[in-house]
Formats: structure tokens, C-alpha cells, sequence
């Protein structure tokens, strides 16, 4: 029975990771300061650590007599990165170098979480990981930083990892009320109870949405595929959905009819994020990812439930391995 480290456990990604390990049998240790996370969330029977990823002592503690570690605690939101640019880099960038550092005694597998903000605004569509890296964020540059700083742990230290650029990550657990939301939670949410959602601009701009248990299953299988090569590969589809068309899906999952309110656009806001996931797809033998609509009506049935806490999500068919 392995001992897997999870920073982030009881966030909305890390928490359903929990659960798939405790599924196949692993055991659980959890990192996290509940700054966004919920010990709600917190997988019954798992030791969780509460504190700053980024304290060295905290992270080699942690660290100790484990298998691996699931590095996902991060603050995603990019407002934050523009309020408090020196808070947001300890905790993504330095929390990460903390972790890695911890690691090397015993050259602990790191699997961790990047994003497809380190790509900025791409011209050509879908983007592969070879795509230039131009991050128009505080949170994308550090993400950067994180695999920079994963390679020279592997070619000086030794330290096998492998970093994952998730795209657009929904599903049930992802709390509409906070700032660290993506639109889908805050569209379910509004429009389950029947309001009306704000589209920026003509809402024709896409994204590319992965349901968490996709996440999941690239997470547990990127253990295997760690190495000192630091490779980094996109979390993706490759399957673009427009604003609007999403707005009217998660109505249509609702039983109603969308009412959008158009407001004007957002400055700076990236037209069109799509990921290409051939490389995840091979490397991870990975399988075609959930669908949208079949993600979303897991959403409103979790919403309509009362949003419970923890309970195991329904992996793809091999995930557990």
C-alpha cells in the first residue's frame, strides 16, 4: 500500500484525487493551509498537514516516508497575482521549489500541476506543448517557473517529475462563490436557480473544458511517468465550446432556458484557448475524455444535491491502475 503526498487535497481538484487513491487502495497525507480548500473536502481517514507550502520544514515533513507527491496547492486567481504579486509567488513558485527541495534527499517522484497560462494568447490553434510560452499573468509566469525549476531538478538533483498544463478544469466540488471559480460553476450555479449569467463581449470567444475525473486520471497515470527529463504535457480535450453555447448547455442540463445578460468586453481577455492532447494522450495512454454535457449534468445533479462534500468520483474506464 503506497503513501502518496497531496498538497491542495482539500481543494476542489486535489480532493477528488484523494479520492481516487483511497479507491485503489493507497494511502493518503494532505498539505494543505485551507486558504481556498475546505476541510470538508478532506478524505475521511487521510493526515492532514495544515500549513504554508511553502515553509521547508513543513514541506520535509511532509514529505517523509512517502511515495510520491501530488503537488496541486496553488492561488490560481489572477486578480490576486495583480493585489498581492510577492504573496502569490511564494506560495506558487517558492512553495514548489519547498517541495522539490524536500524531495531530493530520497528523489521523490513530483507530479505537479502547471497551466495553460503559461502559453498567453496563440495565434495557432490547437496548441501543443511546443507552443511559445508568452504569460500574460503573475500565476502563468510563476507556472513557468515551476517547470524551469522541475528540469534543474532533474538535472542536478536528480528528481523525477512531471508537470501537467490543465486547460479549463470543471466539475462537481468547485464552489460558485469563490473568486477562484471558472465559469462553468458560476454559470451551473446561477442558472440551476433560474438567474441570469453575464457574457462578456459577443460570447463567441471558447475555451477548452476537461471534467475533473480526466484530471484525475492523467494525474495518477503522470506517477508513473516522472522522470528527470521533467516532461510537461497539456490537460486538454482539444474540443473548443464557445461561451454562449456553454450558457445555453448548462440551461439545457437545467431544464430551462438561458437568459444572458451581454456586457461589454473584457480588456485583455484571451479569444480563443484550445489544447491539443495527442502527446498527454500517448505518453499517459490516456482515453477520449469525458463530454461536456455528460460533465455538466454530473454538476447539476452535485448542485441540486446541496453540493455535498467528498464522495469518489466516476473514473474513465482504466484510470485506476
Amino acid at each position: 500500500m503506497a503513501l502518496y503526498l497531496v498538497t491542495g487535497g482539500c481543494g476542489f481538484i486535489g480532493s477528488h484525487l484523494c479520492a481516487a487513491l483511497a479507491a485503489r487502495g493507497d494511502r493518503v497525507r494532505v498539505l494543505d493551509d485551507l486558504s481556498t480548500g475546505s476541510e470538508e473536502n478532506l478524505l475521511p481517514g487521510a493526515e492532514l498537514l495544515r500549513g504554508d507550502v511553502a515553509d521547508h520544514a513543513l514541506a520535509g515533513r511532509a514529505m517523509e516516508g512517502v511515495d510520491g507527491c501530488f503537488h496541486l496547492a496553488a492561488i490560481a486567481s489572477v486578480q490576486r497575482g495583480v493585489e498581492d504579486w510577492p504573496g502569490t509567488h511564494r506560495a506558487n513558485l517558492s512553495g514548489t521549489i519547498a517541495l522539490l527541495d524536500a524531495a531530493r534527499p530520497r528523489r521523490i517522484p513530483v507530479v505537479y500541476a502547471s497551466s495553460a497560462a503559461v502559453y498567453g494568447d496563440q495565434s495557432v490553434l490547437p496548441i501543443a506543448e511546443t507552443a511559445p510560452k508568452r504569460p500574460l499573468s503573475a500565476y502563468g509566469a510563476d507556472k513557468l517557473g515551476c517547470e524551469q525549476h522541475a528540469l534543474v531538478g532533474g538535472a542536478v538533483h536528480g528528481i523525477p517529475t512531471l508537470g501537467l498544463r490543465f486547460f479549463n478544469v470543471f466539475g462537481p466540488r468547485q464552489d460558485p462563490r469563490s473568486p477562484y471559480s471558472g465559469v462553468i460553476s458560476i454559470f451551473c450555479d446561477r442558472l440551476s436557480r433560474g438567474e441570469p449569467v453575464d457574457v462578456y463581449g459577443d460570447g463567441e470567444q471558447t475555451r477548452d473544458f476537461v471534467f475533473v475525473a480526466d484530471v484525475v486520471a492523467a494525474l495518477l497515470a503522470g506517477m508513473g511517468a516522472a522522470s528527470v527529463q521533467a516532461p510537461v504535457l497539456n490537460v486538454c480535450t482539444g474540443r473548443p465550446t464557445s461561451v454562449k453555447l456553454l450558457a445555453h448547455t448548462i440551461a439545457d442540463a437545467c431544464g430551462l432556458t438561458a437568459a444572458l445578460r451581454h456586457q461589454p468586453p473584457r480588456a485583455g481577455e484571451i479569444r480563443h484557448s484550445l489544447g491539443d492532447p495527442a502527446e498527454a494522450r500517448r505518453m499517459l495512454g490516456l482515453g477520449e475524455p469525458r463530454g461536456l454535457r455528460q460533465g455538466l449534468d454530473e454538476v447539476v445533479a452535485w448542485l441540486r444535491a446541496g453540493r455535498p462534500g467528498l464522495s469518489p468520483p466516476r473514473m474513465p474506464a482504466g484510470a485506476l491502475r
